[in-house]
């Protein structure tokens, strides 16, 4: 396949925008992921961009500029189990720390499984 090929093929993206809901108290922070199927990596983010602006417009919250991509390595559809985002970052930070710093602030709004 040539590099003129590849270009028409289309490949899924998972794209990372960041949100601020400046509505609710503490104008917290929203990390959100979606899925776009195309044929590079500008062109997920301008799509999964065009779709940020609108849901923040459409839900009263600040769209930051900030899109992280990360195309997925599977071919055909998503399926269970395969990877839809990574991001590799360097840290002086030991493992206990790291998840604290930014993972576990204590400042989360998320739901916690519950015990079957």
């Amino acid at each position: 396949m040539t590099a003129a090929d590849m270009a028409d093929e289309t490949s899924w993206y998972a794209v990372r925008c960041v949100f601020q809901w400046d509505a609710w108290e503490g104008a917290p922070y929203e990390e959100r992921l979606t899925l776009w199927q195309a044929v590079s990596m500008d062109q997920a983010i301008a799509r999964a961009e065009d779709e940020a602006r609108t849901y923040a417009g459409e839900n009263g919250h600040r769209y930051l500029e900030m899109a992280q991509c990360y195309r997925l390595a599977t071919a055909g559809r998503p399926d269970d189990g395969d990877e839809v985002f990574s991001l590799l970052r360097d840290s002086p930070l030991g493992k206990e720390a790291y998840l604290d710093h930014y993972f576990d602030t204590g400042h989360e709004h998320q739901g916690t499984p519950t015990e079957d």
